[in-house]
């Protein structure tokens, strides 16, 4: 078989570059409720939002500021985290980048501890999770969501509405804006080509 002839999948994808700060967690939430909702895919929206909500946590105290009110003039260009939503087959993969080398490490409080269990949430929430190396540098932790039937491409003159954040929280775009960016295609587009050739596979089969 050709690459001709070799039919593409849908896919539903959408990126975010946000300051790495405490409140990117909230409006990490908001991006997730505001792309299911236009991808139809609302009843995913609480685990999703909740999976993303952890993994951007742990982004930002690995690369960014925890103060909870920090100053402008601590905020830097390096200070960014990139998130994204894909829909592809039947799965929904929650997606956070950070310039950071160090793996997320699954902790096991005792009862008592407060926090540290962000990992063993998402473990219990999502089908799998892992971590992604782009090629040009940091990490990419994701999680995997099962959909239950794969996902359809919207109608091209389905109307979008902007999502509003507030002020200052998008990323300024800057060498480490664009690395988030690049990062979060590259993963993109190595998943996406898998699961394309996974698909052709079975179709041969």
């Amino acid at each position: 078989m050709s690459a001709d002839t070799v039919n593409p999948i849908p896919l539903l994808a959408a990126s975010l570059r946000l300051t790495a700060v405490p409140t990117a967690v909230s409006c990490s939430r908001m991006f997730v409720r505001h792309t299911l909702t236009r991808w139809h895919l609302e009843d995913h929206i609480d685990t999703a939002a909740l999976i993303m909500s952890e993994l951007v946590t742990n982004s930002v105290r690995a690369s960014g500021i925890t103060d909870t009110d920090p100053k402008s003039w601590q905020i830097t260009a390096e200070h960014v985290i990139g998130i994204q939503l894909r829909a592809i087959e039947a799965s929904l993969y929650v997606e956070v980048w950070d310039r950071m080398q160090g793996v997320p490490v699954r902790k096991n409080p005792n009862p008592e501890t407060e926090g540290g269990r962000g990992l063993l949430l998402v473990e219990q929430l999502a089908k799998r999770w892992n971590v992604y190396r782009p090629h040009v540098g940091g990490k990419v932790v994701w999680a995997e969501l099962p959909l239950g039937l794969p996902v359809e491409s919207p109608p091209f003159d389905q109307e979008h509405t902007p999502l509003v954040l507030p002020t200052d929280i998008r990323a300024e775009r800057g060498p480490v804006e664009e690395q988030a960016r690049s990062a979060l295609f590259d993963q993109l587009l190595k998943t996406t080509v898998d699961a394309m050739v996974s698909v052709r596979m079975t179709d041969t089969t």
